[in-house]
């Protein structure tokens, strides 16, 4: 039975806004680095098994892979990893209120890889809105009401990442791709690869004292966050990629993108109401400005008035 695009991107806001709850639940037992590496084995098994059963390939050519070094770290590696050891300090919905500064971000990458492209007014006054918005979230003038600022400033790199990934995505893998789920399953493979030696090296490096062994947990109840993390990877790693390239084919990519707005919602709905965290009243109107800002960068005015042929060029 085929599922329109609507119940999709429905069903991606709700996985993809609950990936800050699963992985707050996940650091109860572990660290943010081995919630990371267990997300990326589990998400890579399942987009390698949909690959096959979609008969599709992977991504030729060594230079594309280079490209792919690029963007699987920027789009896979530093965020996940980022936000699950930024969410050891900082409650899951400061995360994923921060996920709404993405497009600011994109933005700011743009200027610099896709010159060609004129940013225009409106993207500008909505990066001046996000930074506003962000400095409403952090609170730099209140050390005892804002957000951890290390926690603060992981969550938020996570963010931007996302955001030069898919800016290089755009400038260097453009035309290249094979299509179905080969870019985003060539991606996790890259991060399959990464996230063992950064394990390795942060349990090494003493960062995880309380842990005997880069595979050991921390606690007696590990049982509910070993199979958060476990469904954060097969479904918020594996499917909703899946999801996601369906709803990019029905709906175009601008619609797709837009899923940015909801999942902070439901990331915020969750972190209140299902672990109980609290947000001030200046938090919850810096979220409310960050999300403003994301509308005023992605939102694109119909053209009226103009012949079909002159609307077409400018596509």
């Amino acid at each position: 039975m085929s599922v329109p695009w609507q119940g999709k991107y429905a069903a991606i806001a709700l996985i993809w806004g609950s990936s800050y709850l699963l992985m707050k639940v996940g650091v109860e037992a572990m660290s943010g680095v081995q919630v990371a590496t267990l997300r990326v084995f589990c998400g890579v098994a399942v987009l390698l098994l949909l690959l096959r059963l979609t008969r599709g390939r992977l991504p030729r050519g060594l230079g594309t892979w280079g490209h792919l070094l690029v963007t699987g770290t920027l789009l896979c590696t530093i965020p996940w990893t980022l936000f699950a050891v930024g969410e050891q300090r900082v409650d899951s919905s400061i995360a994923g209120l921060s996920n709404a500064v993405t497009p600011v971000a994109t933005v700011l990458c743009s200027m610099v890889l896709l010159r060609a492209e004129p940013v225009g007014r409106r993207r500008m006054l909505g990066v001046a809105v996000g930074f506003l918005g962000v400095l409403l979230i952090f609170q730099p003038w209140s050390v005892e009401r804002g957000p951890d600022p290390l926690g603060f400033a992981m969550v938020l790199t996570a963010s931007a990442s996302y955001g030069v990934g898919w800016t290089y995505v755009r400038r260097f893998l453009r035309g290249v791709d094979p299509g179905g789920l080969s870019m985003p399953t060539a991606q996790v493979l890259v991060a399959t690869a990464q996230m063992p030696v950064v394990l390795v090296l942060w349990w090494w490096l003493g960062t995880g004292d309380d842990i005997a062994t880069p595979w050991s947990l921390h606690g007696t109840d590990w049982l509910v966050p070993l199979v958060s993390v476990i469904a954060l990877g097969v479904v918020g790693t594996g499917l909703a990629q899946w999801l996601q390239f369906d709803v990019v084919r029905a709906a175009g990519p601008t619609v797709a993108t837009s899923v940015t707005y909801p999942i902070t919602v439901v990331s915020v709905l969750l972190g209140v109401l299902v672990l109980g965290e609290r947000l001030g009243p200046v938090v919850l109107l810096g979220g409310v400005v960050v999300l403003v800002a994301s509308v005023l960068i992605g939102w694109t005015p119909r053209r009226q008035g103009r012949p079909a042929a002159t609307a077409g060029r400018h596509r």
